[in-house]
């Protein structure tokens, strides 16, 4: 290889290495060492994070949870995203590529004697066919292309992120729509229980009354106390409902195609299949372990790198350009010697007076960029806080749980005693239904503390962020 022309490599390389405009570099953050209370963490390894839900070890909601993977909308439509993003990633990258076109052409065409400036001369039709070849080629002087294919990467990782963050809420809120919806089912079924015992307890107070045991005021008051039983039905089953039709909405089908194909099972949720402690994530692991924080960095990458091509943008565009082809009057002659035509090129253009209209991108660039950089702050603080309020709301469900249970215990063997003293003449029929009513609001209180505690649980999992595989 000749001097000359090794040193014009050379020069293209380097010129063509050269990128403008700031790299990407990590913002530093102030993270905490540690969490206020860990009580509710161990040190299992983090793979335990991943598919957190089984550890219900309940089959119908894992396959609630599949199911939802599957055939989510919302799941979808970040798929779709994920595609339109790999698809600009794939253009950028063939920008850098050369370009070669293809380009043939027949004409027939008659030249006017008025175009000569001769009177009276006529010239004859003139056929012409061409076939050549197109190459265009840009060098990238100053790392345009470069940065945009940068900037286009960081955005294809930053809607893979969004989608696994969608993956990972969509998790959580079928844990918690299944954990309401049993819970509705079971406040239901304590109803129903009360209703049919005030039912049968109104039918021997008639009797007693009819036998003149009792008077009219307490046959009263039962059929009131029966009637508020059978107002709280309503309300119920439209609670019931509604939960059916959210868990449809997350599984992307109708409420009564869902119950037909999966068996909700009747009665109370397991206290003892929530987990009794998480897997451990210092605060430092939810960088990489949370996928909104990875989008929100991913996101800051591509603003930085789209402060490069704007910059860019102000330089002059070196372009070269080659054409080889064919060109005659005759067919017959379109590949012979004397048709062959070539073209060899080089093109700089670039901004001369634009009236601060570069400059005005360049500004653009650097605010979104500086707005990038803040936003991805305030999303690790979110995360921070979130985990802390996790922490708490489970720490606090379970306690909750454990007070309900306790004072359940402690209504019952107060419905009895009352009953019994009841029965012998020596309390009225008001304590005995407060005592009723008191078991009734405690029954309810613990369906719902139980639904809260498999809440805290999902929450918890998705504040550290389980439900995903970071690659």
């Amino acid at each position: 290889m000749r001097p000359s022309r090794r040193i014009g490599m050379t020069a293209a390389i380097m010129l063509g290495g050269c990128a403008v405009g700031p790299d990407y570099a990590p913002p530093e953050l102030d993270m905490p060492a540690a969490w206020p209370d860990q009580a509710v963490l161990d040190s299992r390894s983090s793979a335990a994070l991943r598919e957190w839900w089984r550890a219900f070890g309940d089959p119908v909601l894992d396959d609630l949870v599949d199911r939802a993977l599957d055939d989510n909308l919302e799941l979808r439509i970040q798929a779709a995203r994920i595609e339109a993003a790999r698809a600009r990633l794939g253009l950028t990258r063939a920008e850098q590529l050369p370009t070669v076109d293809l380009q043939a052409e027949a004409s027939r065409q008659r030249q006017p004697a008025a175009a000569f400036g001769l009177q009276g001369f006529e010239t004859a039709p003139r056929n012409l066919f061409s076939l050549s070849g197109l190459l265009g080629y840009e060098i990238d002087l100053w790392g345009r292309l470069a940065r945009e294919r940068e900037a286009a990467a960081a955005d294809l990782d930053a809607s893979i992120y969004a989608g696994e963050a969608v993956r990972l809420g969509l998790i959580a809120d079928v844990v918690a729509t299944y954990a309401g919806l049993r819970s509705a089912r079971r406040q239901l079924e304590v109803t129903e229980r009360t209703v049919a015992a005030r039912r049968e307890s109104l039918r021997v107070q008639r009797v007693r009354h009819a036998a003149g045991a009792i008077d009219e005021l307490e046959l009263r008051q039962s059929e009131s106390a029966l009637a508020d039983a059978r107002a709280e039905l309503p309300m119920r089953t439209q609670d019931l409902r509604r939960r059916e039709s959210a868990l449809g909405i997350l599984l992307g089908m109708p409420p009564a195609a869902l119950l037909e194909a999966i068996d909700i099972p009747a009665g109370k949720l397991e206290k003892g299949a929530v987990p009794a402690k998480i897997p451990a994530a210092l605060p430092a692991d939810l960088l990489n372990r949370r996928p909104d924080l990875r989008a929100a960095r991913s996101e800051l990458r591509a603003a930085t790198a789209a402060v490069g091509v704007a910059e860019a943008a102000r330089f002059p565009r070196l372009t070269l350009s080659g054409l080889i082809g064919t060109e005659a009057a005759d067919r017959g002659e379109l590949f012979s010697s004397q048709a062959e035509s070539w073209r060899v090129g080089a093109m700089l253009d670039g901004p001369l007076f634009d009236f601060g209209r570069t400059r005005a991108r360049v500004a653009s660039a650097e605010a979104r960029l500086e707005a990038a950089g803040l936003r991805y702050r305030a999303t690790v603080a979110i995360a921070l806080r979130e985990v802390r309020d996790a922490l708490a709301f489970y720490a606090s469900s379970g306690q909750r749980l454990e007070a309900v249970e306790g004072q359940i215990r402690a209504l019952r063997r107060t419905e009895e005693l009352a009953e019994i003293r009841y029965e012998a003449g020596y309390i009225s029929i008001i304590e005995l239904l407060d005592a009723q009513r008191a078991l009734l609001a405690a029954e309810l209180a613990r369906a719902r503390a139980l639904a809260d505690r498999y809440v805290a649980t999902a929450t918890l999992f998705k504040a550290l962020g389980g439900g995903w595989e970071a690659t």
